[in-house]
């Protein structure tokens, strides 16, 4: 297995190229005893949980019950919010724990990719929505961006609708395709694990279809977190699901047991609609 250095990006220790081991013995994910809060207010209580290595795990429950801030810790995008800490507990990957101070934050961005809810492409063409994260990477090889800008936009199965437009403004795509774009340039850097927040809540039936197609291809070769209201999509995309209610875990369990037989009465209310 290859272990995350103490400092993510450390020379002694290179990112994983290709499909990276899977080590089945261990979660690659560890999230334990978590407490979180903005400000005073708290947010998370005493989460336990383990994220298993390319397997698409879904988090569900009502709004304001924790899950995005949740998937917003996995790759400290808290950080960024005046107030909001961590006040009690851990989360590992490989074994590290990501809040240590002399964890390379950027580093664990690259390694840990996120898609948010509404599409968010660069002004830019769409050649260079994936490009530009690699420039500033320093690679500068026009030969080689081109190659990874064909292999990420295959990957989120969109190189058949962009191949001829790819000088053009990214702007200029469909939702769905502007979505599918940032998904390809979220593999560009090749993450090991892939943060969904609601992605296709912004989405209509067809291009949410054909998101939920890609998660099932994406998940061959990384580790998917999804966060979303729509239960469906749950059940048809996750191997795993976590209930949250009022910033606490509720139950996790295989998704075929939480919407077949779940263990906790507050859990069957959710997910058969008599509440949230």
């Amino acid at each position: 297995m290859v272990n995350l250095p103490v400092r993510l990006g450390s020379p002694a220790v290179a990112a994983p190229a290709g499909v990276p081991p899977v080590a089945p013995s261990r979660p690659l994910v560890e999230i334990e005893d978590l407490d979180f809060s903005y400000g005073v207010t708290p947010a998370l209580k005493d989460i336990t949980l383990g994220i298993e290595p390319r397997k698409v795990t879904a988090l569900i429950g009502p709004s304001g019950c924790g899950k995005s801030t949740l998937l917003r810790c996995l790759n400290r995008m808290n950080d960024l919010i005046e107030g909001a800490r961590i006040t009690a507990g851990s989360i590992r990957i490989h074994g590290v724990d990501i809040n240590q101070r002399d964890v390379d934050v950027i580093e664990l961005r690259k390694r840990v990719g996120m898609v948010f809810q509404k599409s968010n492409p660069f002004p830019k063409s769409i050649r260079e929505n994936i490009a530009y994260g690699l420039r500033l990477q320093g690679l500068r090889d026009r030969a080689r961006l081109d190659e990874i800008v064909e292999r990420s936009l295959r990957g989120a199965a969109l190189w058949e609708e962009v191949k001829d437009r790819l000088g053009e403004s990214a702007l200029g795509l469909s939702g769905g395709q502007q979505q599918r774009l940032c998904i390809a340039r979220t593999i560009a850097v090749e993450p090991e694990i892939i943060l969904m927040d609601e992605p296709c809540s912004a989405l209509d039936p067809v291009a949410t279809a054909k998101i939920e197609e890609l998660i099932q291809e994406l998940r061959a070769r990384y580790s998917i977190v999804i966060v979303t209201h729509n239960m469906q999509q749950a059940a048809r995309c996750s191997d795993q699901t976590a209930f949250f209610y009022l910033g606490r875990l509720v139950e996790h369990a295989p998704t075929r047991d939480i919407f077949t037989n779940p263990a906790n009465p507050q859990t069957e209310a959710y997910v058969s609609g008599r509440f949230g």
